[in-house]
């Protein structure tokens, strides 16, 4: 459900409005209007000014998170204290080790180069390359493919090939000057310090002046230096790290207040600041208490048609698990139908349909209570919603008879439980029921999607303004509902045949007559005509949607069935020894990934069912903005 809201506009003097917004913030139940920057009145230097440092904050606050992150991920356990200032601290602290660590890991990344380069060489001191060279001998290195190679080298250059790397050879020269002259290369002037280098067909390779051990030796000691500069981090993040989120959520707070102050619109000369905002009617009389204490004037009043109306959702506790779906998609309009309470059982059926095994609900409980534990508040929240989803599960895999992949149907269970599972062929013909399950499902779910579009076009249009809907919704349903009966012989086929008849007529005129009051008859025909098209085609293809809760269900328990059957078979084969080993692995295996593939499954297809099938069908917009109060965070109340 949508809780009612009521409008609040206040005036107060500009000296009393940051107290006021103090004492407002204590409070924490209006939900205040910004009015976007382009919309503020002309903006003085110090407004300005108060933005820019607003915009530092943000700056500020984004790069405290980013840290925090980082540290976090050390997965030290903090110490409790959370001073602010400490967190600054230790936001310096941190900053200052990232610079080390990035300088660190430049100079490991410029010494891994260099290790790479000379590792085909061998480990040669470069000091003897100078002597050879005083001596008038110079050493060049090269690298070619094998065929590339001249043996002519060895003569003429005294070419030695030092390695190899799949085709690739790595050779030096060894060179005078007289092996130039003698190979009739040109000799320049001034003969460079390494030498003139051999004109040959290869690839000439520049190394280090250094040697390989000594690359090794500082590579070590940079990784070292690495090891020191994460313990440091981790021991910040140890002494440090709950003051840098109280530091973070200081900011957060700081910045919502200033953002209030400057999105204010001012009045009179700017003595007056116009605050406008939304509270909740069940909080009502909790505001005027407190505003009947300050010198302020307001006004309250009911929401209009209009009004952007910020939403807060009020559902019990079954219902409000759910809510995050319906935030997922988006909050509903003020004048629409909160979906939660209609999508939590759907959603529920649905995923519990996927899943189809009771043995998998079992884990899903036993898993939902081991971690309700384990993780923080917000996220144990959430293990409430998957041991409910298992219990679903549980319950909806014994009527489909799939235990761990196991037909219990084939098996030695009580008859009367037999008696409520949904298994076997219809009738005489090919067709599962549990195909025929998910059909009947998904025409219930589009019956009352279309109902409440029907209701719902009725209260924020008239009921004038929802004719075609209701005519759409008595068409459908009226047309479900008889044919049923028919099938199910409880009305004749002459009953049945009028029926269709007076019910096809009477929707016909809300269709294709009524549609639009204000529009001419046969421009209303012809959107009728248009509306029939769209419906026929889109509603077979929105029924046969729901068939994917029948195929995904089928498509899990067969898994299951087959990881069963191969690790029986290893069982047999192995001996008596290996094979309840690798009979146990397997179906630890199998199972653990069958139930990981079709939670993913059971989760993204009800949603997909939910978001396009149904929203579409009850023309759900989803447009709505949350109810955000101004409040102090919650460590702070």
């Amino acid at each position: 459900m949508i809780t009612k809201m009521k409008k609040l506009a206040c005036l107060v003097y500009h000296k009393d409005y940051e107290q006021f917004l103090e004492q407002l913030r204590t409070l924490g139940v209006v939900h205040i209007e910004q009015r976007p920057e382009a919309e503020t009145d002309e903006v003085s230097d110090e407004q300005m000014q108060d933005r820019a440092a607003v915009e530092a904050k943000m700056h500020e606050a984004d790069t405290v998170k980013q840290l925090i992150q980082q540290l976090e991920a050390t997965g030290v356990e903090a110490k409790p204290v959370a001073d602010p200032e400490k967190g600054r601290a230790a936001v310096r602290q941190t900053q200052e080790l990232n610079a080390q660590l990035a300088e660190t890991e430049h100079t490991l990344q410029a010494l891994r180069k260099d290790e790479a380069a000379l590792k085909p060489w061998g480990d040669f001191d470069p000091d003897m390359l100078g002597k050879l060279a005083q001596a008038g001998y110079y050493v060049h290195f090269f690298a070619c493919p094998q065929r590339q190679y001249d043996d002519a080298w060895e003569t003429a250059f005294h070419a030695f090939q030092i390695g190899r790397e799949g085709d690739k050879i790595y050779f030096i020269t060894i060179t005078s000057q007289a092996d130039i002259e003698a190979a009739g290369q040109e000799i320049p002037a001034s003969v460079p310090a390494s030498g003139i280098q051999p004109a040959i067909n290869a690839e000439p390779i520049r190394l280090p002046d250094t040697s390989l051990s000594e690359v090794r030796h500082r590579i070590t000691a940079e990784e070292q230096k690495a090891e020191a500069l994460h313990q440091q981090l981790c021991s910040v993040a140890k002494q440090g790290l709950n003051s840098m989120r109280a530091l973070e959520r200081t900011l957060r707070t700081s910045i919502q207040f200033d953002r209030v102050v400057l999105g204010t619109q001012r009045a009179a000369a700017d003595k007056l600041m116009v605050l406008e905002g939304w509270v909740p009617q069940d909080s009502e009389q909790q505001l005027v208490d407190f505003l009947e204490t300050q010198r302020v004037y307001y006004e309250l009043r009911l929401a209009r048609k209009g009004d952007n109306v910020p939403i807060k959702l009020r559902n019990n506790a079954f219902t409000r698990m759910y809510e995050v779906l319906t935030k997922m998609y988006g909050m509903p309009d003020y004048e629409e139908f909160d979906p939660t309470p209609i999508v939590a059982p759907f959603f529920t059926l649905f995923f519990a349909f996927c899943m189809g095994d009771a043995g998998y609900g079992l884990v899903l409980i036993a898993l939902g209570f081991l971690l309700k534990k384990k993780l923080s508040k917000s996220l144990a929240g959430m293990m409430n919603l998957v041991i409910t989803l298992g219990i679903a599960t549980t319950l909806f895999g014994t009527v489909l008879g799939t235990f761990f992949g196991v037909s219990l149907f084939d098996v030695d269970v009580p008859e009367w439980l037999k008696e409520f599972m949904i298994v076997g062929k219809i009738g005489e013909t090919s067709y599962d029921k549990q195909m025929l399950l998910a059909l009947i499902i998904g025409v219930v779910h589009i019956c009352i999607a279309m109902t409440v579009k029907a209701v719902s076009a009725t209260v924020r249009y008239g009921f004038k303004n929802a004719l075609s809907d209701w005519g759409w919704l008595l068409l459908v349903v009226g047309f479900v509902c008889t044919g049923g009966l028919s099938f199910m012989k409880v009305i004749s086929e002459d009953i049945t045949g009028w029926a269709f008849i007076v019910i096809g007529s009477v929707a016909a005129i809300g269709i294709y007559l009524l549609n639009d009051l204000h529009r001419n008859v046969f421009v209303n025909i012809g959107s009728g005509l248009w509306d029939t098209y769209n419906m026929a085609t889109g509603l077979l293809g929105d029924v046969l949607s729901y068939i994917r809760l029948y195929a995904l269900g089928l498509a899990g328990g067969m898994l299951g069935g087959v990881f069963n059957q191969l690790a029986f078979m290893v069982d047999d084969a192995a001996g008596p020894i290996a094979g309840p080993l690798f009979c146990g692995l397997i179906l630890v295996f199998g199972h653990t990934l069958n139930i990981a593939m079709s939670c993913l499954s059971a989760f993204v297809h009800p949603l997909r069912l939910t978001f396009v099938e149904y929203f579409k069908n009850s023309g759900y917009d989803g447009k709505g903005q949350a109810y955000q109060p101004f409040r102090l965070p919650e460590e702070e109340q």
